[in-house]
């Protein structure tokens, strides 16, 4: 009977170590499965499973005494009859309106008011006067010059700000940058070429000619601008004009203990002139990034965007006004997010 019982004994301790190594084989298995299933969701709903760092760029109004906005419907120079100018000023109304520290009156208040004012826009008068109207500090005045909707679209535009204020003097590319500071090493090339383009061209505006002003005596005579050998084009003796454009003049001013003198001017405060097109390396990169960003539930990925006139002007817009604020001190410190790449 003992060894019968020993015998018992055993086979029921091998049989319950086989079921316990059978329930932990069906453990495993089980677990296998649900992660086999786990993965399935993630491709089925086009995610990685493994997150990724996106540093999103951001940009704000560097303008203080620009606050309130109205924008009028875009005038339409191209050859592209098509296409609507209300439309495009929708578009960047939207964008404007993300941007921090815009207060942006709706296209359809604006142009009620110009309807109920007569009010042409052709001179910056009518813009000044529109912007009183309204209670604006300034109207967005935009042209498109050029428009393709057919691939690679291309789209052309030439927008201008005018400050109810006739004390507002146009605030050149490169003003509000870290100029003379460590953080001047970090400005794009391509500000730094936009910034000394600028300058020289208020330089040269000292130093054209007035048509009809010809000095007696020296008709028909020309001299010659280059000195002669010897002779140094500037001296320390020398003295620039009244008009000659200060480089200082990039750096906002501190504030003053009086107000300054009250120097009317017609010229709009922002002027911004820019040609995207869909087949330009820079515009897609910023295209793709643009996209990823987006919690866009439709399918086909940025390439789409070109495809669709709509997305594809708004992208414009959105281009054109972070062109234009970040160029004069409205870039913004970068936002860090984390994302799930979309399987394609």
């Amino acid at each position: 009977m003992d060894c019968r019982l020993r015998t018992t004994i055993q086979i029921k301790e091998k049989q319950s170590r086989w079921a316990g190594a059978e329930a932990v084989a069906l453990r495993h298995r089980r677990r296998a499965i649900r992660s086999l299933c786990l993965a399935m969701v993630f491709v089925i709903s086009g995610c990685s499973i493994i997150p990724y760092k996106v540093e999103i760029p951001t940009v704000h109004n560097p303008f203080p005494q620009i606050h309130k906005v109205a924008i009028v419907p875009f005038f339409n120079l191209s050859a592209e009859p098509s296409l609507d100018g209300r439309k495009v000023a929708l578009a960047y109304y939207a964008e404007l309106q993300e941007v921090p520290g815009f207060e942006v009156i709706p296209v359809g208040v604006a142009e009620r008011a110009m309807v109920e004012s007569r009010l042409s826009l052709t001179r910056p008068e009518d813009a000044r006067r529109l912007a009183q109207i309204l209670g604006a500090d300034a109207v967005v005045v935009g042209a498109v010059t050029d428009y393709s909707a057919y691939y690679p679209p291309r789209l052309a535009m030439q927008v201008e700000w005018y400050a109810a204020n006739l004390g507002f003097h146009p605030v050149p590319p490169g003003y509000g940058l870290p100029w003379g500071t460590p953080e001047e090493k970090d400005i794009p090339r391509r500000l730094i070429l936009e910034s000394r383009l600028a300058y020289a061209r208020e330089q040269m505006r000292s130093q054209i000619p007035v048509a009809g002003q010809i000095e007696e005596g020296n008709v028909g005579q020309i001299d010659s601008p280059i000195p002669s050998r010897g002779e140094p084009a500037l001296t320390s003796g020398n003295a620039v004009p009244a008009d000659w454009p200060d480089p200082r003049g990039l750096v906002p001013p501190p504030p003053q203990p009086t107000r300054p003198k009250m120097l009317p001017t017609n010229e709009p405060i922002l002027v911004h002139t820019r040609v995207f097109k869909g087949d330009d390396g820079d515009f897609t990169t910023a295209l793709q990034h643009y996209a990823s960003q987006r919690n866009d539930a439709r399918f086909g990925g940025w390439q789409t965007y070109l495809e669709r006139s709509d997305d594809f002007i708004r992208f414009c817009c959105r281009m054109h006004i972070w062109e234009m604020l970040t160029s004069r001190g409205g870039a913004g410190e970068s936002q860090v997010v984390w994302r799930q790449e979309k399987i394609r």
